[in-house]
């Protein structure tokens, strides 16, 4: 009884501390659940308050849509009625929207023709409509233009703009502002007439002046001022300086009032100095106008064309082509020394100035003209030149195989004027031209190549059967020259590139100095691969070549698929090595690791055979694990996915970790180690890990072929921003054939030392130099030994790539 109320005793405070824990949970419980509804409760209302609202602005905003409709409407219909043409430019549209009819308004086309300006408007006026539109769509400059018609219309064009939009209105003035507008361009031409006018009047070096009734000067160009010595000519009209002296003005006022022209030569004073003036004075409504023009200068014009006639035959001497001038009787007036070499005549017969007949008799008698049978026709049809008008041209093959082009030019004054040109030389140069031209032409024929070539206008000049055949052309469609972009309409059917045809046509049709070379490749639809090259040609053609390169091309094809089946092989065959060589490592560790338990006492004792075998069985597998690594370590480095880990090496620090890795093998070949760093070497960027990996790999080649009581040598120097490793050994060396493939995968050579491995370590070497940025190089000497020399980048490969 004791210990069961001992039990209820105790165990009635823990029901008491449960049923208030319940209750509180309860609590929070009901205060979550009235929370939450508060909250539902407060987003309804606020929901429901915002639905009210989107309502009423929605219907406000339907209200005010339909007002802005119904306004818009009304508007176009006003501008419908109305005799005006109204063309509106809305933000984000590219076409204008057009309200009116065009066939209201005089002289104005219908559709898209409205707006080609230059169509309906005088050249001029559409220049002006354009550029106040332009400034209008830019920069929102309005403007108002009165525009005339080549019918004769008057249209009053009104731009500005209108909210994000611009307009043109266009509308026909008549009545009352159709007679202004045409009082206006009347009144403008008549201000342009008299405004061209006074800018002739005022660019004359003649004084020009006007009157009034009464004889007073009205107007005085600025030549009068010059000569009356005023400012301007408004300055002389306002002084009324006089040009002429008084008696001059006196009887031109006479001859003025009786309504005669006043004509007189007379002198003047200009600018201070006295000349000659042909002064002319006519009447005209309410006034007269004179103009006096200097003739003082006339006595000197005639010396100079004296001289310049002097001039002009001692030019004529030297000329190359023949000249001999005769007059109208018939008598030599002139000849340059060129005739006179020509003919080879007597100077003094020469001088006597024979007649034109005499000179042919002399030189038919001489045999220095053409053999004619009726020599006394043919001298009449060649003096048939004094009655002519135009030039006439004749040739004449001489004896003496010379070939003259002779013209004989009439004279204004009467005579002729005969040239003799020796075109001997010409015409064998034109022959050999020619000739070179069918040589020419017989070679493009002949030639496998397709060639036209198009001149400086853009037209074919010349071409070969291998273009027409080609292209699939006809020799009637190519016989009349077209032009270079029909030529390359028809090619387009047989390859459908656009942009390349273009490009072709600019080389072909550009102007001369704007045509560059062009180059590409064409597929034609029957599988042809041709090969165009346009080439500028210096007279300003081009020359166009089509050359068919489909077996070249599938050839190449070949070979490209050829190299890319033979890069899929290699890169199959190192994904092969690598999965290979991961199957092999993880075995391959578990072998290692038993076996040295196997060996440690700890686990049982062995008799010295077992642990013979057993150390065997372990030195195998960590030789078999150096060789997976070292193929790992080139198939990651022909993937290009080795990283290096960068950071300062020191050589000292790799050298002696190399050399502890292979401290064993030393002792067991009886080989000793003599390592020598220079002072100053510094460190250099690279990864200690794989620099270490090197120098394990070149000490380990060099053991295995050194003889036993020598010592192999690590040295390490700076040179430049290089840092120079050098191991050396005494071994056998290596023969020349040999050195160039040594550091090739998989060639091992014993050279008859006691070492032979499997081949990879000098290949590892020198693939983890280069990507570094350094080089390998090695020297042997047979029966002396071999020394192979790393370098390695101070700065890294990055300061080995920027050198």
């Amino acid at each position: 009884m004791t210990a069961a109320t001992s039990i209820l005793f105790v165990a009635a405070p823990i029901d008491q501390a449960q049923a208030a824990g319940l209750a509180a949970e309860e609590a929070a419980a009901l205060a979550l659940f009235l929370g939450a509804i508060f909250v539902a409760v407060a987003a309804s209302v606020l929901l429901l308050r915002a639905r009210r609202k989107l309502a009423d602005a929605s219907a406000a905003w339907g209200r005010e849509r339909g007002a802005l409709h119904t306004r818009l409407d009304q508007a176009e219909a006003e501008l419908a009625a109305d005799d005006r043409l109204t063309v509106t430019w809305r933000s984000g549209r590219s076409e204008p929207e057009t309200v009116g009819d065009p066939a209201k308004l005089t002289g104005l086309p219908p559709g898209r023709r409205l707006l080609a300006f230059g169509a309906w408007l005088e050249p001029e006026t559409a220049r002006a409509l354009e550029h106040r539109l332009s400034a209008l769509r830019e920069r929102g400059e309005p403007f108002r233009l009165m525009l005339r018609t080549p019918e004769g219309g008057h249209i009053e064009a009104d731009g500005r703009p209108i909210g994000a939009a611009v307009s043109l209105r266009l509308r026909d003035v008549t009545g009352e502002r159709l007679a202004r507008a045409e009082i206006e361009t009347e009144n403008a031409a008549l201000r342009g007439a008299l405004g061209r006018f006074t800018a002739l009047i005022e660019s004359l070096i003649q004084p020009v002046w006007t009157r009034d009734e009464h004889g007073w000067l009205t107007y005085a160009n600025e030549a009068y001022a010059r000569a009356v010595e005023a400012k301007d000519g408004t300055s002389a009209v306002e002084s009324r300086a006089e040009f002429l002296d008084q008696s001059l003005r006196a009887a031109a006022r006479r001859a003025v009032e009786a309504g005669h022209v006043y004509r007189k030569r007379a002198p003047a004073v200009f600018a201070g100095s006295r000349r000659i003036f042909d002064i002319v004075e006519a009447p005209s409504q309410g006034g007269s106008a004179a103009i006096a023009i200097d003739v003082s200068e006339l006595e000197d014009v005639r010396t100079d064309l004296s001289r310049q006639m002097d001039a002009h035959r001692r030019t004529l001497d030297e000329l190359a082509t023949a000249v001999a001038i005769f007059r109208a009787n018939g008598a030599l007036a002139f000849h340059n020394q060129a005739y006179a070499r020509l003919w080879g005549l007597d100077p003094a017969f020469l001088e006597g100035g024979p007649t034109d007949g005499a000179v042919l008799d002399r030189l038919r008698a001489d045999r220095k003209l053409p053999e004619e049978a009726d020599f006394r026709t043919w001298k009449t049809q060649l003096h048939q030149a004094y009655q002519a008008i135009e030039p006439r041209e004749h040739w004449w093959h001489l004896p003496d195989r010379r070939t003259l082009r002779v013209v004989a030019s009439p004279n204004p004054e009467g005579g002729v004027t005969y040239l003799f040109d020796d075109v001997t030389e010409r015409l064998a140069l034109e022959s050999r031209f020619n000739a070179l031209t069918k040589v020419q032409s017989e070679t493009i024929d002949h030639l496998k190549e397709a060639v036209a070539v198009f001149g400086s206008d853009g037209r074919l000049r010349l071409h070969n059967p291998a273009f027409e055949a080609l292209w699939k052309l006809s020799p009637e469609a190519l016989k009349d020259r077209p032009h270079a972009e029909q030529i390359l309409a028809a090619c387009g059917a047989r390859h459908h590139d656009a942009e390349l045809w273009s490009r072709l046509k600019m080389a072909m049709t550009a102007m001369p100095e704007e045509r560059h070379r062009v180059a590409a490749r064409i597929d034609l639809d029957d599988g042809t691969i041709v090969d165009v090259i346009t080439l500028p040609l210096p007279d300003g053609g081009t020359l166009t070549t089509f050359t068919d390169v489909t077996d070249s091309v599938n050839a190449e094809r070949v070979q490209r698929e050829r190299a890319e089946a033979l890069e899929a092989a290699d890169k199959l065959k190192v994904d092969f090595v690598k999965n290979v060589s991961y199957e092999l490592r993880s075995p391959l560790t578990n072998t290692i690791g038993f076996g040295q338990l196997l060996g440690d006492p700890r686990v049982g004792e062995l008799n010295p055979k077992q642990k013979e075998y057993v150390e065997h069985i372990v030195s195998s597998s960590l030789a078999l694990l150096a060789i997976i690594n070292d193929i790992l370590d080139l198939a990651t480095i022909d993937a290009g996915a080795m990283e290096l880990e960068r950071r300062p090496v020191d050589p000292r620090a790799a050298i002696e970790a190399a050399a502890e890795g292979v401290r064993d093998r030393l002792a067991e070949a009886g080989l000793g180690l003599d390592v020598d760093v220079a002072d100053g070497v510094g460190t250099f960027e690279g990864d200690p890990k794989r620099v270490r990996q090197v120098l394990f790999n070149l000490l380990a080649n060099a053991i295995g072929f050194s003889k036993p009581g020598v010592a192999v040598r690590v040295a390490a120097q700076r040179d430049g921003d290089d840092v120079v490793f050098r191991v050396a050994d005494q071994g056998a060396g290596i023969a020349p054939e040999m050195i160039d493939k040594v550091f090739d995968r998989f060639e091992s050579h014993s050279a008859g030392a006691h070492h032979r491995g499997v081949g990879l370590g000098l290949s590892i070497a020198r693939s983890l130099v280069e990507l570094h940025g350094g080089s390998v190089a090695l020297q042997s000497t047979p029966g002396e030994g071999t020394v192979v020399t790393c370098r390695f980048p101070v700065g890294g490969p990055q300061s080995k790539g920027a050198r």
